[in-house]
């Protein structure tokens, strides 16, 4: 019965590679060649197999076997083994000349041909880090944590990398994928329980937002700053939202030291900015309410809210020129009539 096996295997070949499951199809069709020597599609599929997993060597000893039984099915691979060599000859010469984008332009052609090939992925993905593209190089590394099994390092370095783009939850979710592999992995392991408390700090401090207890969300703040203090988009993240809150808890000069270390990475930042001017506000500093709100119409002049804070602060500073007669009374100039 072993000749008829053969379609068996080849037909659950067929499927596997439908799915991209290519070990298990590579390991269909050797059964297949083995009981059927002669069943060339078999070998020209495997063939196929093997050029896509980067597998160049082991692809042109199979290819010089079919060449002899099949020459027409030999010709497909014929033209995209060299191309394939010399795309990724190209690219890790480019590579090691640091001259990354265009080893780049090598790796695309290069894995367009060997789409299973997980170290192109994780070349390309250097590349990408050396350009600054984390964006691009989480898609490649999360690729290669598909493409094999059990990569707890490429689950860590996603992970990694999330967290330095200042993403803790999605940093958490690679990290727990890292541990189901192996719950005594120490590096994912030292990294879970870091992310893991900061995320849940700036959880809570959202739900304390919620709630209207401002001073409750900056204590979690600050229990955030005390995990990480040195990540630069993290940091940043936290002080965006100390910025905010300290703001909704009228700690102005709290809320004008915070926004101003936010504005500090990011100039541009019109939250920031605003909130920082509604701060200046709040401490009768209206001169430099004025100027931040300047500032943030400057940056974006369609914006409605800068365009009436600066309304409302120009009027305010009007008003404190005049001879305030609310210093006299001793009360201040928010008090009820």
């Amino acid at each position: 019965g072993n000749t008829k096996n053969y379609i068996a295997y080849f037909q659950r070949a067929t499927v596997y590679l439908a799915l991209g499951r290519h070990r298990q199809a590579l390991s269909d069709l050797e059964s297949v060649i083995s009981l059927k020597p002669d069943f060339h599609q078999a070998r020209s599929e495997k063939v196929g197999v093997l050029i896509k997993r980067g597998s160049i060597e082991d692809a042109k000893m199979e290819l010089e076997k079919l060449m002899k039984s099949d020459l027409d099915r030999a010709q497909d691979h014929l033209r995209s083994i060299p191309v394939l060599a010399q795309s990724i000859e190209d690219g890790d010469s480019f590579f090691e000349n640091s001259d990354y984008a265009n080893a780049i332009d090598s790796y695309d052609k290069a894995i367009e041909i060997a789409k299973w090939d997980v170290s192109l992925r994780e070349k390309r993905s250097e590349c990408y880090l050396k350009l600054g593209n984390v964006v691009s190089a989480i898609s490649d590394v999360r690729a290669v944590a598909k493409l094999t099994n059990d990569n707890t390092d490429a689950y860590l370095k996603l992970s990694k990398l999330h967290y330095f783009m200042g993403e803790e939850e999605e940093s958490l979710k690679e990290i727990r994928e890292c541990l189901k592999l192996d719950q005594d992995h120490k590096e994912c392991h030292a990294h879970y329980k870091k992310v893991k408390k900061l995320a849940k700090f700036l959880s809570t401090a959202q739900d304390r937002v919620n709630e209207g207890d401002y001073h409750g969300a900056i204590d979690k703040l600050h229990a955030a700053q005390k995990v990480e203090s040195a990540e630069p988009k993290i940091v940043l993240k936290v002080n965006s939202r100390l910025c905010l809150a300290n703001k909704q808890a009228s700690e102005s000069a709290a809320c004008i030291e915070t926004c101003t270390k936010v504005l500090e990475s990011n100039s541009q930042d019109i939250e920031a900015l605003t909130n920082r001017a509604e701060c200046h506000i709040l401490a009768e500093d209206y001169e430099s309410g004025v100027v931040d709100y300047k500032e943030a119409v400057n940056i974006n002049p369609d914006n409605r809210g800068s365009k009436e804070g600066l309304k409302r602060a120009e009027r305010l500073l009007k008003l404190s020129k005049k001879r305030d007669y609310y210093k006299i009374l001793g009360v201040p100039r928010n008090a009820s009539k």
